[in-house]
């Protein structure tokens, strides 16, 4: 019985690996991101944290934030993550991870990362990570270390640009096939078209796999509600959300729709120490 389970999870797996390789050390978090199909390389949250290390860098106050996703309503594929981010003289430091699988496949990341404003519109941010792979019980444990490195412009009030390098040195994962964890590359734009409405693109690419394309709606009809949708390419995803402002805190939900494997739901819980970010 347990080896039918690994044998059907793995064959999901398979599948999932063919259609979102971030499965190897990296995956996009939090239900706001998700609410916009992950065009998220110019968002500014604590879940920056996760995307583009540079984009902390705007936030004037620290906060703590969790996230749940269970993918295709798959036990064996749900990720879980955290982020605790501070600021600190002339920048913002943060620490967080993320964790996917079940008990007979998981991937762990871990570490922390320093933001800074180069300018007043200008940020970067570095991240060094501590990442795990394990596959029980065949094949054991195996442990690696990456870097990141993001950047973030605010050109004016309505126009931002964003870049991240998710695993810069490429950290090996087996000697086997010269087997990696996964490097991705994303750039992407941001744009408010109204006070209340804005636009996000991103282009990601994964150095060995096709490209991605994602886009998607954030609309703020009031100071306590958010509303998003979004999509993307490669594979084709639709998403949805919605988010609930109360002061300090935020709670965001969101699913997205796969037309092959189904439904995506995911939640996150922000606590903003004091007031709002830059966003």
């Amino acid at each position: 019985m347990q080896f039918k389970k690994l044998y059907v999870t793995f064959a999901f797996l398979a599948i999932f690996q063919c259609n979102y390789l971030f499965g190897q050390g990296w995956m996009p978090q939090g239900a706001r991101s998700a609410g916009i199909s992950h065009a998220s390389v110019t968002m500014v949250d604590l879940f920056s944290f996760h995307h583009n290390p540079g984009a902390l860098a705007f936030m004037e106050n620290g906060g703590a934030a969790v996230s749940y996703e269970a993918r295709f309503l798959l036990r064996e594929l749900q990720t879980q993550s955290f982020i605790v981010a501070s600021p600190v003289s002339n920048g913002m430091i943060s620490f967080g991870g993320q964790f996917y699988g079940y008990e007979s496949f998981r991937t762990n990341r871990v570490g922390g990362g320093y933001s800074i404003l180069l300018a007043d519109n200008l940020a970067a941010g570095v991240q060094m990570n501590y990442m795990s792979l394990r596959l029980d019980p065949f094949y054991g444990v195996k442990h690696s270390f990456s870097g990141e490195l993001g950047m973030m412009a605010q050109l004016n009030e309505q126009i931002d640009f964003g870049f991240s390098v998710f695993n810069i040195g490429r950290a090996r994962l087996s000697d086997f096939n010269d087997d990696r964890f996964a490097t991705i590359l994303r750039l992407g734009a941001g744009v408010r078209v109204m006070e209340d409405l804005k636009l996000y693109s991103e282009i990601s690419q994964e150095v060995t796999e096709q490209t991605s394309l994602r886009f998607g709606v954030e609309y703020q009809p009031n100071d306590v509600l958010y509303i998003r949708c979004g999509g993307q390419g490669g594979p084709v995803a639709f998403s949805f959300g919605t988010g609930i402002n109360l002061s300090h805190f935020r709670i965001d939900l969101a699913t997205s729709y796969d037309q092959i494997l189904g439904w995506t739901p995911s939640a996150a819980f922000l606590w903003h120490f004091n007031a709002k970010t830059k966003d």
